[in-house]
């Protein structure tokens, strides 16, 4: 799950969580007997099948693939042994309550207690855990055994079975030898809701849908959900009307509603949530005890009529107090996903760096303005993904990138709004620019007569030269640009250029780029003259807005200082900014020896000893990014907040450092190569200078096997850091609602 970012199920496993919470405090209740039944005894019941088809989802394919070897056995191992260590402590938190209330004095004997631990579950709502054990076992072992097709029949007639004993039980009884079928069954348990009958179709529909890969558009899941809904709410009232209800946790069309919820659910895709999975866990545990206390307090302090007595009062308190406690106890027991001391080199990226980046271009831009983030390149070396879903948050809804590879990674991973190919797209590929709604730069009119007749409707950003002489239909060519305008299938969204040498304030360059200015402005001008609409326009990049911030228009690209880094340290700008770098390099000492002098260190023997020296070999090196041309000296490291030398050549995987005047360093310490340490510190423009390139460059060459490890504040705890990303899980709910993806269907 963490790889694909299956964001949707993500969320709605908290909305599951309180429907269950609703399920047992009867929200409108007291407002109307039939808007409560609706809402709790229907609706709310697709909560728990919810739950199910999540862990098929993701169980069933991992048995599969090890099905003839041990991964399979390990993952269904995995699940069981976790979820009984679950219910195991369930059962000893909900004890002192049985004990109070003499529950368990029904259920002493040996038929009492099988039906407690294998069927009931030990206290009302925990029959969720015994019965999830029991179906995994039997969906295990039918998908090992049998064919899918067969599965899904299988899982389908005990679920029948299940329906005759629960909410079709009104007619099952008017048959004797079926009503005398059930009077066994119930001897086993009261209910059919359980591990043997419910739960294998939800944990095979789920196990199938990940099986088939298939994918169904927003608009059908859509449809699909509201028709299976409808039918469902009518089910049940039919069902609830004529009293032919032995219990109310299964409907015929609680099938076809989970099926497209499902799908639905799966087109909404973004980074991962594992918080929100032991966030709705702990509620969908604590909430009973919360019940019991909120109860006991509204009797103590003699408030029963407004926080019992009123049903919706009841539940936003109920609610409340079961988020607080489950928030504390993740609190108390939160542990980073990644613990950066097993990291052999990673990154540290700093979002709250980011964050302050974005307000400080905020400051210069005219309000008119709108920023377009540049991602390309896994965002400069620092994730595009994790950047992208930041950004987004802060507002941020158009994006830049080179390739249709890059815009289709980000759609795929939740990122909404306008994200813009700046490159070449080959026409074997055009037809993925509708599917996940991105917008092609038109390079020159050639290529826009190759996306004119591909017959489908294409958005694009007309590229104007102005002197860069690299993409671009020449400023001069003004009928041939004309012409790109007209061409029918082309939805111009926007017109834009770029300027080469907006970076240097030497008069030349200056002078250059004020005509490559006048010379776009004045294209604009005759294109809009001829009745043609450009669209939003843009030129400026990172430097063209610190060193002409005043250009008027509709987005300004701004891309690697937007990550608090300029291109070369040795570039002045008009505009000073106060820009926090957002990323560190780190990695670790794996080993320190000593050497005599006229002994010599890596390849080559290119280092000396001059004197007894002591060195650490650093488990980073230029497979992950570190250029060589920092090897022999150009380039250092920091360890406890003092520089070390860059000694002999850079290695594939290790790099090695003088240590000699540097106390106390160990094995497991870290080695700074980007970022600060104590007093000192070594910026990314310093190294690219250094190793003779730009912080572009240097930057977008750090390797995937350097770790991203993404952090909103450097001097986080982690019990801080739990909150902030809490909150973060909560806040992108929000806008993830806001995507493109669902905004489609509006669209179609």
């Amino acid at each position: 799950m963490k790889e694909k970012g299956y964001a949707g199920l993500d969320y709605f496993r908290l909305i599951a969580a309180l429907l269950i919470v609703s399920i047992h405090t009867f929200p409108l209740i007291s407002v109307s007997q039939e808007a409560d039944f609706i809402f709790t005894h229907i609706i709310a019941r697709v909560a728990v099948p919810f739950f199910l088809m999540v862990t098929g989802f993701f169980l069933i394919p991992e048995l599969l693939k090890g099905k003839d070897g041990h991964k399979g056995f390990n993952a269904l191992g995995g699940f069981l042994k976790k979820t009984s260590l679950l219910y195991g402590v369930a059962i000893l938190i909900y004890l002192p309550v049985n004990i109070y209330t003499g529950t368990f004095k029904d259920k002493l004997s040996v038929t009492g207690i099988f039906k407690a631990v294998v069927f009931e579950g030990t206290f009302y709502h925990l029959w969720y855990l015994p019965a999830s054990i029991l179906g995994a076992l039997i969906v295990s072992l039918l998908f090992t055994k049998f064919s899918h097709k067969l599965v899904l029949g299988l899982t389908l007639f005990l679920y029948l079975i299940a329906l005759l004993g629960d909410s079709y039980y009104g007619l099952t009884e008017q048959v004797s030898y079926l009503k005398g079928f059930y009077d066994i069954l119930f001897m086993l348990f009261d209910y059919t809701r359980n591990g043997l009958f419910m739960t294998p179709v939800f944990l095979a529909l789920g196990g199938l849908i990940a099986l088939s890969g298939k994918k169904y558009t927003i608009k059908t899941c859509l449809t699909g959900f509201a028709a299976a809904t409808a039918l469902l709410l009518t089910e049940g009232s039919i069902l609830h009307t004529h009293q032919l209800q032995r219990h109310d946790s299964m409907y015929l069309m609680l099938l076809p509603c989970m099926f497209f919820l499902f799908h639905l659910l799966l087109n909404w895709r973004g980074k991962a949530r594992n918080i929100l999975r032991s966030f709705s866990m702990l509620i969908y545990i604590v909430h009973p005890m919360c019940i019991i206390l909120v109860r006991g307090f509204a009797k103590a302090v003699h408030l029963t009529g407004l926080i019992i007595d009123n049903s919706i009062v009841h539940f936003i308190t109920v609610t409340a107090a079961s988020i607080v406690v489950s928030a504390f106890v993740l609190l108390v027991f939160y542990k980073k996903d990644k613990d950066v001391k097993k990291d052999r080199a990673w990154a540290e990226i700093d979002l709250n760096n980011l964050d302050c980046n974005i307000n400080e271009f905020k400051t210069i831009l005219p309000k008119s303005c709108n920023i377009m983030a540049v991602v390309k390149a896994n965002a400069y070396g620092h994730g595009d993904i994790e950047i992208a879903g930041e950004l987004n948050k802060t507002g941020i809804n158009a994006f830049a990138v080179a390739t249709i590879e890059e815009g289709i990674r980000l759609r795929k991973n939740g990122i909404s709004g306008e994200i813009l190919i700046l490159g070449y797209t080959f026409p074997e590929q055009l037809y993925k620019l509708k599917q996940y709604d991105l917008t092609q730069t038109v390079v020159d009119l050639d290529y826009a007569e190759i996306l004119n007749v591909a017959n489908r409707r294409t958005k694009v950003h007309v590229k104007i030269d102005t002197g860069m002489h690299r993409l671009g239909e020449n400023y001069n060519d003004i009928f041939n640009l004309y012409k790109i305008y007209e061409c029918k299938n082309l939805i111009v969204t926007g017109t834009y250029t770029h300027l080469s040498v907006s970076d240097s304030l030497e008069q030349q360059d200056v002078d250059f780029t004020n005509l490559q200015i006048d010379m776009f402005y004045k294209t604009l001008e005759n294109i809009r003259e001829a009745g043609y609409n450009p669209g939003k326009i843009h030129l400026q990049s990172s430097y063209g807005v610190l060193n002409y911030p005043y250009l008027k228009c509709d987005f300004a690209r701004i891309g690697i200082a937007l990550y608090g880094v300029l291109s070369s340290e040795n570039h002045k700008t008009r505009i000073c900014v106060d820009l926090q770098p957002v990323l560190s390099i780190k990695a670790r000492v794996v080993l320190t020896k000593e050497i005599t002098k006229n002994e010599s260190v890596g390849y080559g023997r290119q280092f000396t000893a001059d004197r007894k020296t002591r060195i650490a070999v650093i488990s980073i090196g230029y497979a992950d990014g570190i250029p060589r041309t920092l090897s022999c000296g150009k380039g250092h490291v920091l360890i406890h907040g003092k520089k070390a030398a860059i000694i002999g050549k850079i290695c594939m995987d290790q790099l090695m450092v003088d240590i000699t005047d540097i106390a106390e360093v160990r094995q497991g310490d870290i080695a700074t190569l980007i970022g600060r340490d104590g007093t000192e510190s070594v910026s990314a423009e310093e190294a690219a200078a250094h190793s003779g390139t730009l912080t572009n460059e240097f930057l977008s060459r750090l390797g995937l096997r350097v770790t991203r490890n993404y952090i909103n504040n450097a001097c986080c705890t982690n019990k801080s850091r739990f909150a902030i990303n809490l909150k973060n899980s909560l806040t992108s709910f929000k806008f993830s609602i806001k995507s493109s993806q669902l905004f489609s269907i509006i669209r179609e």
